[in-house]
């Protein structure tokens, strides 16, 4: 090696020696995911400096993998798709837990061109490094085409998979923290999170829609005629339908969004980034979900239920927190109002909510 490389390669050893400390360093300083996760991306961006890049979770109710993170060009497409294990190359990263080094994906088997499709962007080459912890793969850190000349090199690989061990602890201390912290936001009796947790997320989600002037939508549910069931087949058969109607609401609900129980028979759901036209496409999704619900037919029992939901919006419907919750809750008794088994809309401020046309 003549010295000018020699130069340069120790050049860029000292610089990722100085990354990976930094990087350490920032991990061990939180336990927050998304905090996590960004400095991790921010890391891949400054060292290898990809076309385009991602970090690729695995979703632990359906086992699907989902882009959690997608940066470059039409990166945006890729958000809504999903992954299954085994499929294509980032897939089969996962399922085989061994990094893949693809100088020319046309020539490889496993490589799934819908996603180019997708996001209409050519891929040539890909890094692709399983994320481990404790022997299980978390996800991938996805590279693909470099800076320059859109190949990679076996130091690329080397420093990815470095980048992948540090940031596969983060996530799982991370993970592990929020199992902790879940305990005591966690509804007991539906797995849903409670009220007190709905409070202070909401709080929390006003103020980024504040910041970044995204929408933040709420919406209110209440079972109609649900004391009928606990008067004909006792409280154990009522507790054990809240519990499907949390599994309901989570299987309609999108990975951002969350649920809870808020009391009784009301659940309500957080959507974050979400306009009024979103929000009541999700309660109609909602709604017209109890309508073809059989509950508890593992119990013997075939119990047919419907739901009265109200949506509001901040900031359309609402100046704060609280008032967004009482929007909503207006909205949905507005539903009862109307017969039950529908979805009305808040007012815009200022007004009283009105019925959203009930679709047939």
């Amino acid at each position: 090696m003549n010295p000018a490389d020699l130069l340069s390669a120790m050049k860029r050893t000292v610089e990722q020696l100085a990354a990976f400390n930094e990087m350490a360093k920032a991990l061990t300083s939180t336990l927050e995911l998304r905090e996590v996760l960004s400095l991790v991306m921010q890391k891949v961006s400054d060292l290898l400096q990809p076309r385009n890049w991602s970090l690729i979770l695995q979703d632990e109710r359906s086992g699907k993998l989902y882009f959690e993170i997608a940066v470059g060009e039409g990166a945006e497409a890729l958000k809504s798709l999903q992954i299954s294990p085994g499929e294509g190359i980032a897939g089969t990263v996962f399922s085989s837990g061994a990094a893949r080094l693809v100088d020319d994906v046309g020539g490889d088997p496993f490589f799934a061109p819908r996603f180019d499709l997708a996001s209409a962007f050519r891929t040539r080459s890909i890094l692709a490094v399983p994320l481990i912890a404790r022997g299980r793969v978390l996800g991938i850190i996805e590279l693909v085409n470099g800076p320059q000349d859109p190949l990679f090199t076996q130091d690329d690989l080397t420093t990815l998979t470095a980048i992948a061990d540090y940031a596969a602890i983060a996530i799982e201390n991370a993970k592990n923290f929020w199992r902790v912290q879940e305990l005591t936001i966690t509804d007991e009796h539906t797995g849903c999170y409670n009220a007190r947790h709905l409070r202070a997320q909401l709080e929390h989600e006003v103020k980024r829609s504040q910041r970044f002037h995204h929408p933040l939508s709420l919406v209110f549910l209440d079972l109609d005629r649900f004391k009928h069931v606990n008067d004909t087949h006792g409280h154990v058969v009522g507790s054990a339908l809240l519990k499907e109607v949390g599994e309901l609401l989570v299987s309609c609900s999108r990975q951002l969004d969350l649920v809870f129980r808020y009391g009784g028979d009301e659940f309500s759901l957080l959507l974050v980034e979400t306009a009024p036209d979103g929000a009541l496409t999700i309660a109609r999704r909602i709604r017209d979900s109890f309508r073809e619900q059989h509950f508890l037919q593992s119990q013997g029992l075939d119990i047919r239920l419907t739901a009265s939901l109200g949506v509001a919006t901040f900031p359309d419907h609402a100046h704060s927190a609280m008032d967004l919750i009482r929007a909503a809750d207006f909205a949905m008794y507005a539903a009862k109002a109307r017969g039950r088994d529908g979805v009305c809309l808040a007012e815009p401020l200022p007004g009283e909510p009105r019925a959203e046309p009930q679709e047939p």
